[in-house]
């Protein structure tokens, strides 16, 4: 992949010493992971625990890459909250659309449920690396057998959408539909994990 150069037009600038704040989105992308004639909750309970950042996405600054491993952070324009925390409320909404669950539960909670859902690794940033900008979305998923203490299946999900504009704005558009991509990309593999005998290869 070839590096943008140092032209003006596609590096991150300020525009004014005013902190601008975002939040990300979920734009629905219309995919459907409850198999066909499911019945709903078919699944029992599923408890979320909160998903654990990446290195350097701790925090609320909205990061952006000019070369590849280098992190840097925009100076006037932040997340609302951590990328972790934006998450949460978003995973748990696109999981109890699918209809798949009798009920979604974030942590912490003193319900016992029947699976667990744990995310790590989870990195949302804009890169510049090439012309259009793109913005990444990823995690690492594992699904936890609660009753028979086992992990079901793990799997690394990510999405780069390109950004409509060269700025901390288009990075953010461009980031709510990687968002949209990877979850309905995790629910489709739930799904596929907890049908029939074929659970383990999950």
């Amino acid at each position: 992949m070839a590096v943008s150069t140092a032209s003006a037009c596609v590096l991150p600038r300020s525009e004014d010493q005013a902190v601008r704040t975002f939040v990300l989105m979920h734009e629905e992308t219309g995919r459907q992971a409850a198999p066909a004639g499911a019945p709903a909750g078919m699944y029992g309970v599923l408890v979320v625990a909160v998903p654990q950042a990446a290195p350097g996405f701790e925090q609320p600054r909205i990061a952006y890459l000019r070369r590849p491993s280098e992190v840097s952070y925009y100076a006037n324009h932040v997340w609302a909250d951590s990328p972790s925390r934006m998450v949460m409320p978003l995973v748990i909404r696109s999981l109890e659309t699918t209809g798949l669950w009798r009920a979604v539960v974030p942590m912490p909670t003193g319900i016992r449920g029947d699976y667990q859902l744990d995310l790590s690794g989870l990195l949302v940033q804009q890169e510049f690396l090439q012309q259009p900008s793109r913005s990444r979305v990823q995690w690492r998923a594992h699904l936890v057998d609660v009753k028979a203490q086992r992990v079901l299946g793990a799997r690394n999900f990510e999405a780069l959408e390109p950004a409509p504009t060269e700025d901390a704005y288009g990075g953010v558009l461009a980031a709510d539909r990687a968002m949209a991509t990877v979850l309905a990309a995790m629910n489709e593999w739930l799904s596929s994990c907890l049908q029939g005998p074929g659970r383990e290869t999950c």
